[in-house]
């Protein structure tokens, strides 16, 4: 969570023609122009970084920086919504407000299966969320619930972390079941961050720090299985910016093997987190993150999360353990209408996707480069595009190296909404996550080569359907 005051995205009404409000004013919740129909929002008001990330018992828990009281940054307190499939979230009363420790910026959540901490009634096992309280100075809380994430009180003798240096916070706290006990990332100050451990969430002991350069806030750690074997594990570390490192942990210090790299080039990437306690029967590291500085002029709320994506880790030849992201399986909930084509010739000038058009996509496609000097899509009016010599995917004034894939192939995957454009090359060594506003009626697709002529080996392009409730 930033300390200073986030003032990205408040000019509102700056982006959008004059003529044009009148159509926006008047609509209704969750059917509103600039509304993103399959990114999670807050029914109104601003959101900011995801927070304490958590599954138990058949349910998604996002919790997120949330002011309650109005549309700019301010009055943290930590917002709630749950879903069954992370996709349809269903938003419930706030879960964690400000009290005389502060309010309440960024953090995690765990399932206390072991009952380590003692908060446990029932049958139900505890779910504690792990916090700064952001007061003077910034200290470390808890806040624990026994009823399925429904409601939560605070650990009385808060804080379980005192002060340690600047305006420390973020923790993020996982289990670690070889040495059974907790650990917690903590960012302290500039590039350094902390690990500490605990037996019970409550009394925390430091183990050592690290330095990452370009690195700052909300960090994320984790154990991942190397090209999907469970019997080759790394832990990952990530910062805000989803720059990460990739070492190993052996329940005292974090030895990272180089780094950091970083897995995302777009516009607005930022407080990356991933979900803890994913049942192991399913096996997932699944990400979201707050899509910072996006633009939603005349709406009833600001800001919005990415599409939840799960993280690989995978051996490159070339440059060692690498991460991707691809978008979770879910996606397919939304699918309405199919539209396909394989093996056709692509060629400078002709455009497939001529007849098609929308503001809701999930778009597949497999090329072969031939002797195009360019590739790509374009998606209401935005480029998407990959230039074949200088082997760099650009999109809305970002770009990223991305060599071809084997038989000089590229694959790209472009998750289109209202207001944001999310784009992975080569199943996933890069992505892209950006928002943009484009003019409501340009509702254009275009598949293009430039240059030369390049091959459709596959083209998938799934019209979706709005994931809200409200929406028809």
């Amino acid at each position: 969570m930033r300390m200073q005051t986030v003032l990205v995205g408040l000019i509102l009404g700056s982006w959008v023609a004059a003529g044009a409000r009148a159509a926006v004013a008047s609509e209704e919740l969750y059917r509103e122009t600039w509304r993103p129909q399959f990114h999670f929002t807050a029914q109104k008001n601003w959101l900011n970084d995801p927070n304490g990330l958590v599954f138990y018992k058949g349910e998604y828990h996002l919790f997120f920086q949330h002011n309650p009281k109005g549309i700019k940054w301010g009055n943290m307190t930590w917002g709630h919504a749950v879903s069954t499939d992370l996709v349809h979230w269903t938003q419930l009363a706030n879960a964690i407000v400000p009290d005389n420790l502060g309010t309440i910026f960024s953090g995690s959540a765990v399932v206390d299966f072991g009952n380590t901490a003692g908060f446990q009634k029932g049958d139900e096992k505890a779910l504690v969320c792990i916090y700064t309280s952001a007061g003077k100075p910034f200290t470390q809380s808890i806040a624990y619930s026994t009823d399925r994430g429904r409601t939560f009180a605070k650990y009385e003798k808060n804080p379980v972390l005192g002060h340690i240096v600047g305006s420390n916070r973020d923790p993020k706290v996982v289990w670690h079941a070889p040495t059974k006990q907790w650990i917690m990332a903590l960012f302290k100050d500039k590039n350094d961050f902390g690990f500490f451990s605990s037996p019970d969430l409550k009394v925390w002991t430091h183990l050592h720090d690290i330095t990452a350069t370009g690195c700052g806030e909300c960090p994320d750690f984790f154990e991942m299985p190397v090209d999907g074997d469970r019997q080759r594990t790394r832990w990952v570390w990530t910062a805000a910016n989803g720059q990460y490192l990739v070492g190993t942990f052996d329940g005292k210090k974090f030895t990272a093997q180089g780094g950091p790299h970083r897995v995302d080039w777009g516009g607005n990437f930022y407080a990356v987190q991933t979900f803890s306690d994913i049942p192991e029967s399913d096996g997932r590291r699944i990400q979201i993150t707050w899509m910072r500085g996006g633009k939603y002029p005349d709406m009833p709320f600001n800001q919005q999360m990415s599409f939840p994506c799960v993280l690989t880790l995978n051996k490159d030849p070339a440059e060692g353990i690498r991460m991707c992201r691809m978008p979770v399986r879910e996606i397919e909930t939304l699918y309405a209408k199919e539209h396909k084509w394989e093996g056709a010739a692509l060629k400078p000038g002709e455009n497939p996707l001529a007849g098609l058009s929308g503001d809701l996509f999930d778009i597949c496609a497999e090329l072969e480069l031939g002797d195009a000097a360019e590739v790509g899509l374009k998606v209401r009016g935005e480029a998407v595009a990959y230039n074949v010599k200088d082997r760099k995917l650009s999109c809305l004034g970002k770009s990223a190296a991305l060599d071809p894939a084997p038989g000089n192939r590229l694959a790209l995957r472009v998750l289109v909404d209202r207001t944001s454009l999310e784009v992975f090359g080569n199943d996933g060594r890069v992505s892209m996550t950006s928002c943009f506003l484009p003019k409501p009626e340009e509702r254009s697709l275009e598949i293009y080569a430039a240059g030369g002529a390049a091959r459709i080996v596959s083209l998938k392009v799934y019209e979706l359907r709005p994931a809200w409730p409200a929406a028809k």
